[in-house]
């Protein structure tokens, strides 16, 4: 396998951050090296990469417009080339996925509380106009919980259906998508107040684990793979009982083999490890790792999984950390990489 892995990290572009940024990891000198800006655009905050490393998609805001982005990608380069947006008025989405045919994209718009869907061409991977956009609506008893705030969207494993995390009224959607097109199957209520913001599948169980921003947690969630729908199995908090500060959950992660959790707080600035229990599916606390800077708001396994680089929004820089694939601890390699307003860490896929 080979030994440098090329990532990109999505950014907000209202200090000195100009766009998407592309980096190289050194998995054999254990180093991360040669950043540069990849793409100059307005808050490419969330980035996805499609399944055969062709395509890069991005949310993006131009002046009052909001939407996402299709770029090319040149996986021997790094470099990715703009092929066309989608936009409309209004603030941009805040997280963007596909499928692994590349055929269906969806995005999450925390401020408008909606999931838009897309068909992508399959001629040349642009985006096509919306095929659905289909509005939340209710509250939570956080008074960020307002109105809804969609926080993400993607496929199931089996990509039979959609699911959404509602951070506003701490809800879990599923919808079916027919030819891009949204219909809800199911929804399921959290506990109030907790703010539902990303989830993951456990690759081999019927297990979701979603992080929740306000309390915390992270809920483990039975799917049913017949009808989309979710049923509770446990609530595990995610920073130390004894911390009372401001913190809020940020990214959830899983290794492909499932035996380990991985989820942000930003304002604890850590990343928590949990342990899968290998006949339920619930988990375990094996540590908390600090992110040696402040607001993690996502970090992500490199293709071997022997590695994490995490990203510290405030502070501005980028993180790497070796990574125990038999007890999942973390240990701290590089942390004096800067990278303006970091969000999202996406790498190539192997």
């Amino acid at each position: 396998m080979t030994k440098n892995f090329i990532g990109y990290i999505g950014t907000y572009t209202k200090g000195d951050s100009e766009g998407i940024y592309s980096f190289t990891l050194d998995t054999e000198a254990e180093k991360i090296t040669n950043i540069k800006l990849a793409a100059k655009l307005d808050n490419p905050t969330y980035l996805t990469i499609s399944d055969n490393n062709k395509f890069l998609y991005s949310v993006i805001k131009e002046g009052t417009l909001g939407g996402v982005a299709s770029y090319a990608l040149n996986a021997e380069t790094g470099m990715i080339e703009a092929l066309n947006k989608q936009l409309a008025e209004g603030s941009p989405p805040c997280h963007v996925s596909v499928d692994a045919k590349n055929s269906v994209l969806l995005s999450s718009n925390y401020h408008k509380g909606t999931v838009d869907s897309y068909l992508i061409s399959q001629a040349d991977g642009t985006i096509k106009p919306p095929s659905s956009i289909v509005e939340h609506h209710g509250s939570g008893p956080d008074h960020r919980q307002e109105k809804p705030h969609t926080h993400y969207a993607a496929f199931t494993p089996d990509e039979k259906f959609a699911t959404v995390a509602e951070l506003g009224s701490d809800k879990i959607y599923t919808y079916e998508v027919n030819n891009g097109t949204l219909k809800e199957v199911s929804r399921l209520s959290v506990q109030a107040g907790s703010g539902p913001r990303h989830m993951v599948f456990h690759p081999t169980k019927t297990i979701a684990y979603v992080m929740t921003e306000f309390s915390s947690e992270v809920i483990v969630l039975n799917y049913n793979t017949e009808d989309g729908s979710f049923t509770e199995l446990q609530y595990i908090r995610a920073i130390p009982e004894d911390f009372t500060e401001n913190n809020q959950g940020s990214a959830i992660h899983i290794s492909s083999d499932g035996r380990f959790v991985y989820v942000g707080n930003r304002g604890y600035n850590s990343i928590t490890v949990f342990k899968v229990k290998e006949d339920s599916g619930e988990l375990s606390l094996v540590e908390y790792t600090h992110t040696e800077g402040n607001w993690p708001r996502d970090f992500e396994l490199d293709p071997t999984e022997k590695f994490i680089v995490a990203s510290n929004q405030e502070s501005g820089s980028i993180i790497l950390f070796s990574r125990d694939k038999d007890t999942g601890k973390l240990t701290l390699l590089q942390s004096d990489i800067s990278v303006p307003d970091p969000v999202c860490v996406k790498f190539l896929h192997v």
